[in-house]
């Protein structure tokens, strides 16, 4: 780094470089006041592909696993808003050419399950999740659960289910492997277990639209999150027992999350984190890989999405403009880059649109994302 003379014009040059940062700073804040548990920035993964794949047996013992970084342990759905969960749950991935393999680990000192069939709904169980959106417009995802029992649940979602959708249960994953290992004795409280960990296979041409299967390149990346439904129990009669309130109602389940979605809803895809695929040539180094620029941009798009759904609320009908969203400022620097944010509405519908000199993105009143230019 080349040092800077302490001169006035450089020292100049200083405080006007802090004084445009903290500009930048108090308005990249106050442009999403309120809202700030929804633009907390998700969390990353970098996955290294293996020409050689782990046996799914749902034992975490091949070696080549062994080499491979776990994720951060999991918190509350909600981020820091909430305790950290009561045990830890972690995951690790690889991949090859044909598909992803992910690895978790639930520690939990009492194991249990009752859902036996696939496709049973499973997070009525305690259940490991995944979710998968590989185009990152947060329609034509997909969802995984499965229990210590070994049932899974496999599921496609056109869209959210804020946007009226609902889930296409008879989608079953072509090709998909799983398997599970308890470290215990499953359904059994008199005993001390250590958990359960599970493996799973998802092809690629399980999780693409279209005939021939979408592999992702080297530093492609899709949106993805991984959830842990989690049931406060008491023992009864020799058997697990959801605890009920006063008023025989069953409580609320804990949902613990790799990347916190700010909002106790797992069908937030643009909330989801970043998973990297890195195929590295021989002797090269995995690459650290950033969030692109343009998923800063799209912050913006979401940011007029969630302030339309509330104006649709309160007044039966979507603002026409932006300026009755509150956004008085439709161009702005954006880390450097000027950006400019409009919008076209009806009462019913509306497209929001941000773009550079580089890019335009939009988003729909169906939160559909998609590339202008």
């Amino acid at each position: 780094m080349v040092p800077i003379s302490l001169s006035t014009p450089n020292i100049f040059k200083l405080l006007s470089l802090f004084f445009i940062s903290q500009i930048y700073s108090s308005f990249a804040q106050s442009n999403f006041s309120g809202m700030e548990h929804l633009f907390t920035n998700p969390k990353q993964y970098t996955v290294v592909y293996n020409a050689k794949a782990p046996i799914i047996d749902g034992k975490l013992d091949d070696e080549l696993w062994q080499n491979i970084p776990w994720t951060d342990n999991f918190a509350d759905i909600e981020g820091d808003k909430k305790p950290l969960p009561l045990w830890n749950t972690r995951t690790k991935m690889t991949w090859d050419d044909k598909g992803l393999y992910i690895a978790a680990e639930l520690l939990d000192p009492h194991v249990w399950a009752n859902l036996k069939n696939y496709d049973d709904i499973v997070f009525y169980d305690n259940d490991f999740e995944i979710f998968i959106d590989p185009s990152n417009d947060t329609h034509q995802y997909y969802e995984f659960e499965i229990n210590a029992l070994n049932t899974m649940f496999d599921l496609f979602m056109p869209k959210p289910y804020r946007n009226s959708s609902g889930p296409m249960i008879v989608y079953n994953a072509p090709g998909m492997k799983w398997a599970v290992d308890v470290q215990g004795t499953i359904n059994d409280p008199s005993d001390i277990d250590k958990g359960w960990t599970t493996e799973i296979f998802i092809p690629f041409g399980a999780v693409t639209i279209g005939v021939n299967p979408k592999v992702p390149l080297n530093g492609e990346f899709w949106r993805i999150n991984f959830s842990r439904v989690q049931w406060l129990t008491e023992i009864k009669d020799g058997k697990y027992v959801k605890l009920k309130d006063s008023n025989a109602k069953v409580l609320p389940e804990h949902n613990w999350v790799w990347s916190p979605q700010g909002v106790v809803n797992m069908h937030f895809p643009e909330r989801w984190g970043y998973l990297f695929f890195s195929k590295p040539e021989d002797g090269a180094k995995t690459i650290n890989y950033s969030i692109p620029y343009s998923e800063d941009q799209k912050k913006h798009l979401w940011h007029v999405y969630y302030l339309q759904k509330e104006y649709l609320q309160k007044n039966k009908t979507y603002a026409s403009n932006l300026s009755q969203l509150g956004i008085q400022d439709s161009t702005f620097n954006l880390k450097g880059i000027e950006n400019k944010l409009w919008m076209e509405a009806t009462s019913r519908q509306f497209m929001v649109y941000i773009g550079s000199d580089k890019n335009t993105f939009s988003l729909n009143d169906e939160g559909l994302v998609q590339t202008v230019k």
